[in-house]
C-alpha cells in the first residue's frame, strides 16, 4: 500500500472513529409523557419540539415508527432521507424547531419522535441529544346529517288504530367512528331496525346510518346528531288536517253555490214581477219582496 493511500485510509478511519465517539458519548435526555396535539382531516398540524435558549442546535430529526419525516442537519442535506408520503406536506422551522404538516389524513395519526442534537452554550465541547414524543390525534367533521321520515297507520295490540313513523339518519366523512343520537324522542317508543357504519378504504373516514321506527303518541319535533353535527328539525306524528288545497276548493264551492242561489232568486223575482204587471194595485209588492230577499242573501 502506498503512503498516499495509507494516509487517506487513516484519515477516513479516524474521522469515522471520532463520529462514533461523539454519538456514543452524547448525553441523552428523554422527556416525559407524549405531548398530545389534535388536527382535523384536511387541515394543518404543528409539531413543536423542545427548544431552549441555552442550546446550540446542530440537527433535528422528526420520526414516526423510525421513519424519517423531516428535519435538518447543518452539515448536510437530508431531503433524500425524507419519506415520500410526507415529502410535499411537511416543512421545518429551524428557529423554532417545529414542523408543519398540511392536508392531514387519518393515516397521519400516531406517535412522533423529536430528536434534537445540540451543544450547551456554556459547554460547547460536549454533544447532547434530547428525545421527546408528540402524539397526533386526528378527527374528521361529520357532514350535517340527512334525516328522512315515512309515517303510516298501524293497528295496536288491542285492535285500536295507531300511527308509527320510520326515521332514517345518515352522515358521512367523519373520524373516528361515531353513532347516531336522537333528540326529543321517548326511548320506550323507539326501536332500531337498521344500524350501519362503513369505513372508506381510501380516506379511512366513516359513514354512519341508522333507521328506527317510532310509535306515535302526539306530534313531536325531532332531530338526529352524529358527533356534534346536527340535522334540521322535522315534525312527526302530526294529526291529519285539511290542506290548503282542500280548504280553497271548499271555499270555491260555497261561493259558486251562493252565486247560483243569487242568480236563481233574481230570475224568480223578475218572473213574479212580470206575472203581476197585469194587476196595477199589487205591481210594487213583488218588487219590494224581491229586494228584501236579495238583501237577506
Amino acid at each position: 500500500m502506498s503512503l498516499k493511500r495509507l494516509c487517506l485510509f487513516t484519515h477516513r478511519y479516524s474521522l469515522a472513529l471520532v463520529m462514533a465517539l461523539v454519538l456514543g458519548t452524547a448525553t441523552t435526555d428523554v422527556s416525559g409523557p407524549p405531548v398530545n396535539i389534535t388536527a382535523v382531516v384536511g387541515h394543518t398540524a404543528t409539531f413543536k419540539c423542545p427548544n431552549q435558549k441555552s442550546w446550540i442546535v446542530t440537527r433535528l430529526y422528526i420520526q414516526k415508527h423510525e421513519k424519517f419525516i423531516n428535519g435538518f442537519d447543518l452539515s448536510k442535506n437530508l431531503d433524500h432521507l425524507r419519506h415520500a408520503k410526507y415529502l410535499n406536506r411537511t416543512t421545518v422551522d429551524r428557529t423554532n424547531l417545529s414542523m408543519e404538516m398540511t392536508n392531514v389524513t387519518v393515516l397521519d395519526e400516531g406517535l412522533y419522535t423529536c430528536i434534537v442534537f445540540y451543544h450547551a452554550v456554556n459547554n460547547p465541547t460536549v454533544p447532547k441529544k434530547d428525545i421527546s414524543y408528540i402524539y397526533l390525534k386526528v378527527t374528521g367533521k361529520y357532514s350535517v346529517p340527512t334525516i328522512e321520515k315515512e309515517c303510516s297507520e298501524r293497528k295496536n295490540g288491542d285492535g285500536t288504530a295507531g300511527k308509527s313513523c320510520r326515521l332514517s339518519c345518515s352522515s358521512t366523512g367523519g373520524y373516528p367512528q361515531s353513532t347516531v343520537k336522537w333528540a326529543e324522542l321517548n326511548l320506550s317508543l323507539m326501536s332500531v331496525v337498521h344500524n350501519e357504519s362503513s369505513e372508506d378504504p381510501s380516506s379511512k373516514t366513516w359513514t354512519v346510518n341508522q333507521t328506527i321506527v317510532y310509535d306515535c303518541v302526539h306530534a313531536t319535533n325531532v332531530s338526529c346528531a352524529v358527533d356534534g353535527a346536527v340535522s334540521p328539525i322535522i315534525t312527526i306524528c302530526e294529526t291529519k288536517s285539511f290542506s290548503l288545497k282542500v280548504i280553497a276548493a271548499i271555499v270555491l264551492v260555497l261561493v259558486f253555490v251562493l252565486l247560483l242561489l243569487l242568480v236563481c232568486m233574481v230570475i224568480c223575482c223578475r218572473r213574479r214581477r212580470t206575472e203581476d204587471q197585469g194587476d196595477p194595485e199589487n205591481a210594487d209588492v213583488p218588487l219590494a219582496d224581491c229586494h228584501s230577499q236579495l238583501k237577506s242573501v
